[in-house]
């Protein structure tokens, strides 16, 4: 009997996440899908779960707050008591892509300009310490597959200032820092742990950044291809560091943007045009 994969995708349903979720599932994983929609944007989570379908796998979706402990710890455990057979009890990939937090300031004089405590500590817990409280329940419930992967998106962001995205920054580099303490801490159990930079994409999470106009823009002369990462690449990449071949490659950022990050020259005229 051939094993059964899963993949438990955090932010499933539009993005990197549901690019990678059908890029998964064409890969031969089902899918376990998390993700926080309402009625309005529900057809499209449904177009994915449709494609992971095609592909012959298996769609579980949760529409819920993957940040919420009661929910998360509920939804594991139904996991494991209806979907994770004894014959194929293991999730073989964590993917996490959740994107919603605070954009606003630190600073300013007017108290409701600017980003209150609530606000920071909701955006860290969902867009980075989440991911740990999700590992550790697979684990606690022996639900890690030996040799697992696990991932992280993260973005420039991490290291550079961007207005009114502070508490996004601050979110991404310590998700980049979860991903190296879980690398070293699960690489008993030959877990690797990466994080994975995408370029600037079009995206919906990236249309709620201030000036993400300018972003695109500027992301696109400087990129040696002349063109935006798009989520396809990230699955791409995803699925490529699933292989067995990659088990050496833990504990680190890196980056899919065809070469986006190293270029500084934003002008009319970029590398890609010298000859």
């Amino acid at each position: 009997m051939s094993v059964q994969k899963w993949a438990l995708v955090l932010g499933a349903s539009s993005g990197f996440g549901g690019a990678t979720s059908i890029a998964l599932a064409e890969a031969g994983y089902n899918i376990i899908g998390i993700h926080l929609d309402r009625q309005i944007t529900l057809p499209k989570v449904n177009q994915i779960i449709k494609k992971i379908e095609k592909a012959g796998r298996q769609a579980v979706f949760f529409n819920m707050n993957a940040a919420d402990s009661i929910k998360r710890n509920d939804t594991l455990d139904e996991l494991k008591e209806r979907f994770l057979t004894k014959e194929h009890p293991h999730v073989h990939v964590v993917l996490h892509s959740l994107a919603f937090g605070t954009l606003k300031p630190y600073i300013s004089k007017n108290p409701n300009d600017c980003i209150t405590q609530a606000q920071m500590q909701m955006t860290l817990d969902v867009m980075a310490h989440s991911l740990v409280y999700w590992v550790q329940g697979l684990v606690q419930r022996d639900l890690l597959a030996v040799g697992a992967r696990i991932f992280g998106l993260t973005s420039a962001g991490s290291q550079t200032v961007i207005p009114s995205y502070g508490a996004v920054s601050a979110a991404k580099a310590s998700l980049e820092s979860h991903i190296r303490q879980l690398a070293v801490e699960l690489a008993s159990m030959r877990v690797t742990a990466n994080a994975i930079m995408a370029g600037v994409t079009d995206t919906p999470a990236l249309a709620k950044i201030p000036g993400n106009e300018k972003m695109l823009e500027s992301a696109k002369l400087k990129n040696p291809s002349g063109r935006l990462t798009t989520p396809e690449d990230i699955g791409k990449a995803i699925v490529l560091l699933c292989d067995e071949k990659a088990d050496w490659i833990t504990g680190n950022v890196i980056q899919v943007d065809g070469g986006e990050f190293i270029v500084n020259y934003t002008g009319e005229k970029t590398l890609r045009h010298i000859k």
